[in-house]
């Protein structure tokens, strides 16, 4: 299986030279500098979550064509499988089922957050929602200043074009399904 940084490398790179951005450009719209944008593009990097979601807010695209292959008509995802991203030194891990398609407008990730894992969202493109189910444990999703509690059973929908946050405040491992919607070009 190929590994996530070097298709991100060759999907990084196919974006920016179809849509004729220079690395310059593409520092400028997304807040990574030029450097950092090459060594990603030449798979010399491997960068956080945190920087992914920076160039694909910055250039308008969804989080997943940045990191996934084009799909075939029927898929089955074996979640041995997924390279699984992970921040917050391993508390927090993110595992994309259904990437992005430009005909659906969304993608699909399963979430799992150690007790007292964190994540600190960077806002999506605007219009972005975010849909998530709880299966199982506790979280508590901070969006702008509003704090909401879910558990194992709830479910919450936001604009996620705002500053927003992911906390496992119980007591056990959370696991949530997500979707985001991404709005029409």
């Amino acid at each position: 299986m190929e590994e996530i940084h070097l298709i991100l490398a060759k999907n990084l790179k196919a974006f920016r030279e179809n849509k004729k951005l220079s690395l310059e450009k593409v520092a400028e719209l997304t807040g990574v500098s030029k450097t950092m944008i090459g060594q990603i593009e030449r798979g010399e990097s491997s960068p956080t979550i945190t920087t992914i979601w920076k160039i694909a807010n910055g250039l308008k695209i969804s989080f997943t064509s940045l990191i996934n292959h084009p799909q075939p008509d029927t898929q089955v995802v074996l979640k041995k499988e997924i390279q699984t991203l992970s921040e917050d030194h391993g508390k927090y891990r993110v595992y994309p089922y259904f990437p992005f398609e430009n005909d659906k407008r969304f993608e699909v990730y399963t979430v799992e957050i150690d007790k007292g894992g964190y994540l600190s969202a960077e806002p999506h493109i605007e219009g972005t929602e975010e849909l998530i189910v709880v299966f199982d444990g506790e979280i508590t999703i901070r969006v702008n200043n509003d704090e909401y509690t879910l558990e194992s059973g709830d479910s919450i929908r936001f604009k996620a074009d705002r500053p927003h946050t992911y906390h496992n405040s119980g007591k056990s491992l959370a696991r949530v399904s997500m979707i985001l919607f991404y709005p029409a070009e």
